[in-house]
């Protein structure tokens, strides 16, 4: 028997957690750089896992709804150290990012949300989307079909800018490529066996995660409605972002900008700039949720909210990875399921520059100053690709001088 099976369940958690912290403390850059900085640590490095089977668990968690380097996190917990792992791997990923946003939420509030700083943040997160939309829709929107398709989208969320209208063009784009795409088009792409997932069966069987992933979508609104509290509103906005969100981190920014702005939680500056602050620290941009939640109260209570924003908008990635990585390699053999998704990925780039469009630049671009800083800062960050972090300190520094 060799010495890493004879390794007790705690200690492998434990490597779990603090590999993943490390992670969490450096991983800048987005999805595509974590999935570089996983891969050297977890199959390079650490050889948890092999190259296929680390390539299977990507095709899922693109697959999903939700945030891909999380999952894919998850996943390898999973895979390493059994559903206990997989916590501890979300975890250290997830704490530093979801720390210093919540704090800085929370110093928000003694500070005034008019000052030059945070409309240099605002600034910024026009070139930092800018980026997504130009790089998802080079992927996911290409040729005249997937084009026209992601141009629809962005006229109707601009037409019908409320809150269920994202998720309805998502169900409808996901019909319309699952009825026109051709099968020969969407590639097929070879499983691996995953160590140790056909055999955890404890907790709950797959099909349960998946079951109560769809309770949770009917019975968490049914009890915001009847109970109408802040944390009733939080675990439902949050959960119910989690699960809808196709193509990556940024596409957080228009459904929850529909629920936390229109729905007057924060206002549209204060939302802006805490997601330009997301884009300064490492880690998975959903813990964008943790400055939300800090955000609508002081104290101690606008700690809990934070958290408890982290947890909801996280748990359906558990569920569906629970509940879908034990079939994986059977499922995503299914023609119409890889047909559907052409139609999503193409409408989540449209509904991605609706936002942009509305309300990041319409509230951001006051002058042509604004409209020259803008281009400094797509210089620096497409040009000379400065590091996340420096583009932040930039932005609010030099908005405070000059705005």
């Amino acid at each position: 028997m060799s010495h890493d099976s004879k390794r007790s369940g705690f200690a492998k958690m434990a490597e779990v957690f603090w590999a993943s912290l490390k992670l969490g403390l450096t991983s800048f850059g987005g999805p595509v750089a974590h999935l570089g900085y996983f891969r050297d640590e977890y199959v390079v490095r650490r050889k948890w896992l092999t190259d296929q089977a680390y390539a299977d668990i990507v095709a899922l968690c693109q697959f999903l709804p939700g945030p891909a380097s999380s999952q894919v996190g998850i996943s390898v917990g999973w895979s390493r150290a059994g559903k206990a792992g997989a916590f501890a791997a979300w975890l250290g990923f997830t704490l530093p990012s979801a720390l210093f946003l919540m704090m800085a939420a929370l110093w928000m509030q003694n500070s005034s949300v008019q000052g030059g700083w945070i409309h240099g943040l605002k600034l910024l997160a026009v070139v930092i989307v800018a980026q997504a939309v130009w790089g998802m829709g080079k992927t996911l929107a290409t040729g005249a079909y997937r084009f026209s398709l992601a141009m629809v989208s962005a006229a109707v969320m601009l037409l019908f800018p409320e809150a269920f209208t994202p998720i309805l063009l998502i169900g409808i784009a996901g019909l319309i490529g699952w009825l026109t795409v051709k099968t020969e088009e969407v590639k097929q792409q070879d499983s691996a066996e995953l160590p140790l997932l056909q055999s955890d069966k404890r907790w709950l069987p797959p099909w349960l995660y998946l079951g109560l992933f769809g309770g949770l979508l009917i019975a968490f609104p049914m009890w915001n409605r009847f109970a109408d509290s802040m944390i009733s509103s939080i675990v439902d906005v949050f959960y119910r972002t989690g699960s809808f969100v196709f193509g990556g981190g940024h596409v957080v920014l228009p459904l929850l900008e529909n629920e936390v702005v229109k729905g007057n939680w924060l206002t549209s500056d204060q939302f802006l700039a805490g997601y330009g602050l997301a884009q300064a620290v490492p880690g998975p941009l959903f813990t964008f949720s943790s400055y939300i939640g800090g955000a609508l109260d002081s104290g101690w209570t606008g700690a809990g909210y934070a958290m408890l924003a982290v947890a909801a908008i996280f748990l359906p990635s558990f569920l569906l990875i629970f509940g879908v990585l034990p079939y994986w390699s059977k499922v995503k053999k299914i023609p119409s399921i890889r047909k559907g998704l052409v139609g999503v990925n193409a409408a989540v780039v449209g509904i991605l520059l609706a936002v942009w469009i509305d309300p990041i630049l319409t509230s951001s671009l006051r002058h042509n100053e604004d409209a020259a800083f803008v281009l400094i800062l797509l210089a620096l960050a497409a040009g000379w690709k400065l590091p996340p972090w420096v583009l932040v300190v930039l932005s609010a520094g030099f908005g405070q001088l000059l705005f």
